[in-house]
């Protein structure tokens, strides 16, 4: 699956992107998200696969134990949830 940020998203980050707060315009309370969830935010492009996501993160985030590809899972499903990413249609 390819995801893209949600085209209702209001987004605010600290300046090395540490810290990100989002809010879909429709609701009233933002998610702030750091550390790896930060970082899986940032790899949201439309472009790459979730393959590719947890792949960038397993090199960037020491995964000894394993559990990085489920919890990077239900992390997007909780993006998806929530609207703040949708999924990109391919044009091929």
């Amino acid at each position: 699956m390819v995801w893209k940020r949600g085209g209702s998203v209001a987004e605010v980050c600290t300046r090395r992107r540490s810290r990100v707060a989002l809010l879909h315009l429709d609701e009233t309370q933002p998610v702030v998200l750091e550390g790896p969830a930060a970082a899986i935010w940032d790899l949201i492009d439309g472009q790459r696969t979730e393959q590719d996501i947890l792949a960038e993160l397993e090199a960037a985030f020491d995964d000894v134990m394993g559990e990085m590809q489920a919890q990077a899972e239900l992390f997007l499903a909780s993006l998806e949830a929530r609207r703040l990413i949708e999924p990109a249609h391919s044009t091929l």
